[in-house]
């Protein structure tokens, strides 16, 4: 199974409520497959810095993959 790694942004009522304690309007988060994964990032630099980790490890986990 290709496994999927996605960035997508969160805005108002979605964003946790310490980010929007903080002032946040909006923040980012890691999907797997369309699930989240881990904690809301700051800013879409860091959901993307996650999300290059996540490939990284699926890609050790494929080992016989063509990629």
């Amino acid at each position: 199974m290709q496994n999927k790694v996605d960035v997508a942004v969160m805005i108002g009522s979605g964003v946790p409520a310490t980010l929007r304690a903080l002032g946040r309007k909006a923040c980012w988060v890691v999907l797997l497959n369309g699930e989240q994964r881990g904690t809301a990032f700051d800013s879409r630099d860091e959901a993307e810095e996650c999300k290059a980790a996540w490939q990284a490890l699926l890609q050790l986990e494929q080992p016989d993959s063509l990629h």
